[in-house]
C-alpha cells in the first residue's frame, strides 16, 4: 500500500514538473513551404507551397506534402480558384502546387489554388538526346562538360546518368560552390526528375 501510494506520488510530481516547466510554451507552427520551393518563396501565414500528395472529393480535402512525413489537409468546397489546370482532379500527384487559405493550420479552407507552370529554358540553352549522347561517348574531361543531377540525394544514389555529380537542388546555395566549376566558360547540363 506504502509502495502505491509512493508512486503515485512520484508520477503526480513528475507530471506537475512536466507540465509546469511546458507553461508558456507553444508548440511551433507547421512549416508551410516545401525545402526546394523555399529557393524562390519565403513562407507566408496563410499560403502553403508543396506537392500535391492527394485529393478526396468525398471528403472536399487536398493534401499537400511540404516536408519528408509533414502532410497538410486542407479543406475545399465549391467556391475553390483554381489557376494553372482546368480542374482539381487534373493535377497531377507529384505536381508543386500553392494553397492560399483562411482558418488556421488546424483548420484551414482552401481558397485559391495555385499550379507551378513548367519551366521555360531557351531553346539555345537546352542540350538534345543526340548532342547528350556524343557528349557522353566523350567523357566530361574531352567533351568539356559537367553533368548535374538535381534529384535529392537518395534517389541520384539509387541511380544516376553515368558521369553525373548530385547536386541536390534543396542544398544548392550550400554546394554550388565546391561542385560547380570555377571556369565560367565550361558547358553545365542539369537534369531532374521532369519538367516541374
Amino acid at each position: 500500500m506504502v509502495i502505491k501510494r509512493l508512486r503515485l506520488f512520484v508520477v503526480s510530481s513528475v507530471l506537475a514538473m512536466v507540465l509546469l516547466g511546458t507553461a508558456g510554451l507553444s508548440f511551433a507552427e507547421k512549416p508551410t513551404v516545401l525545402a526546394p520551393c523555399k529557393q524562390c518563396h519565403q513562407p507566408e501565414k496563410d499560403l502553403v507551397r508543396g506537392t500535391l500528395v492527394s485529393v478526396s472529393e468525398k471528403f472536399k480535402t487536398i493534401n499537400v506534402q511540404v516536408g519528408q512525413k509533414l502532410v497538410w489537409i486542407i479543406n475545399y468546397g465549391e467556391d475553390l480558384k483554381i489557376t494553372g489546370a482546368d480542374k482539381l482532379l487534373s493535377i497531377s500527384k507529384d505536381k508543386e502546387i500553392g494553397i492560399r487559405f483562411t482558418g488556421d493550420e488546424k483548420k484551414p479552407y482552401a481558397v485559391s489554388l495555385a499550379v507551378k507552370p513548367p519551366a521555360k529554358v531557351a531553346p539555345d540553352k537546352l542540350v538534345t538526346a543526340e548532342e547528350m549522347s556524343r557528349l557522353m561517348a566523350m567523357g566530361p574531361e574531352k567533351g568539356g562538360y559537367l553533368l548535374v543531377d538535381s534529384r535529392p540525394k537518395p534517389r541520384f544514389n539509387e541511380s544516376h546518368i553515368p558521369h553525373a555529380v548530385s547536386l541536390d537542388n534543396t542544398k544548392f546555395d550550400e554546394l554550388k560552390d565546391k561542385i560547380l566549376p570555377k571556369e565560367k566558360d565550361k558547358l553545365i547540363i542539369f537534369y531532374c526528375g521532369g519538367v516541374t
